[in-house]
């Protein structure tokens, strides 16, 4: 069965969606797929690997320098590639309706008889912008609904995004499948148990946008001496122009060393909004690593909420957001068995092969419920 996968860039642009999509790239190749990955030819795609066949698309991202987000604009020669990919593939995977290879993607199943499954990741992004903000209720009304409704299977990796969006009880049927972690790379060691009480060292995860809350991270920073902050990403914020001395600024890492720093460090902090259920979350309870987050990612899994300590976040104060934080920092206290248990739910929960099988159950339902 030849899958395509379309997304707005590869991997090597460092967001979370495209983390996913190549996961799952990988993970429908093993279980005897035949994925296709198209995206922006942006960044470069990724290595040839077994069974995964990549199709870069020629396109311009004027905007993410302005706004934030990245959202490249396909050409004539991607809507050509990309309409032929369409006719090759026997069903379409997309990821995040808003993208403006999403769309045609759409378009372009819709017209040559395609199953589309989309999975949303994220509603709306609280900008500290009040201009970008109704852009994105415009945007989600006029372009993320509609295409909920023509997609053939919804899906949610985030029990938020899916009541943004759709409502409680949901107006159409749709699937709730979080995004996976690899357990034989992100689990806890024997020092993980030892940080119950350190809360110096604090990590960031993410790309170097606005969205991610950089601004409240600086404020923090600059008001707690006493916290080391380790930035792990990229983007067009440059954390080292901020003059910090205890900002220290590592780039994009790898999963095995992302997983040591999820061992060493004292705490997760992502203070975002907008988003479903990042994955670097799972990772770091996976990983023992206890995490402070913007609201309302502490409630995308509703039974890993006990865990978590949410955020109310505000990009337009920066100031008011960092002082919750602190607060939020100061008084988390997981002890060690309740790491412990929030490791093991997160290795046995949040699993690669299960998101790909809930895929191809949506994909080919006759399958699904030959196995049911």
């Amino acid at each position: 069965m030849r899958l395509l996968t379309v997304t707005h860039f590869f991997e090597d642009h460092g967001g979370g969606i495209e983390r996913v999509a190549g996961q799952l790239c990988r993970q429908l190749s093993r279980m005897g797929a035949e994925p296709v990955w198209a995206a922006s030819d942006r960044d470069p795609p990724p290595p040839p690997s077994a069974g995964i066949a990549v199709v870069p698309l020629a396109c311009r991202d004027p905007l993410e320098r302005i706004s934030g987000l990245p959202m490249p604009l396909p050409g004539p020669r991607a809507v050509m590639a990309l309409a032929r990919e369409v006719r090759r593939s026997d069903a379409v995977i997309l990821h995040d309706a808003l993208y403006l290879t999403s769309i045609l993607a759409m378009l372009l199943s819709k017209a040559s008889g395609r199953r589309v499954i989309l999975v949303q990741h994220i509603a709306e992004i609280a900008f500290s912008s009040p201009v970008l903000r109704l852009v994105m209720k415009i945007a989600n009304a006029l372009v993320t609904r509609p295409m909920l409704w023509a997609a053939d299977e919804r899906v949610f990796i985030s029990d938020t995004v899916r009541h943004a969006l759709l409502g409680t009880p949901p107006r159409i049927s749709c699937t709730l499948l979080f995004n996976g972690v690899n357990g034989a790379i992100f689990h806890p060691d024997d020092r993980s148990a030892a940080r119950a009480d350190e809360r110096r060292t604090i990590l960031f995860v993410g790309r170097y946008v606005e969205k991610k809350g950089l601004s409240i991270i600086r404020a923090l920073a600059a008001t707690r001496p006493d916290l080391t902050f380790l930035m792990v990403g990229s983007g067009p914020v440059d954390p080292r122009r901020w003059g910090l001395a205890n900002v220290e600024d590592l780039g994009p890492q790898g999963q095995e060393a992302l997983a040591r720093l999820y061992r060493s460090a004292s705490m997760l902090l992502l203070p975002s909004v907008g988003e479903g259920y990042p994955l670097v979350i799972q990772e770091a309870m996976a990983c023992g690593l206890p995490v402070v987050c913007g609201k309302p990612s502490d409630r995308a899994d509703p039974e890993a909420a006990r865990w978590l300590s949410g955020v109310a976040i505000d990009l337009a104060d920066p100031a008011g957001s960092a002082e919750r934080c602190a607060a939020a920092i100061d008084a988390m206290a997981l002890s060690t068995e309740e790491r412990r248990a929030m490791s093991s739910y997160a290795r046995q929960r949040y699993s690669w092969e299960m998101m790909a099988r809930g895929l191809l159950d949506l994909v080919n339902p006759a399958t699904a419920l030959v196995r049911g």
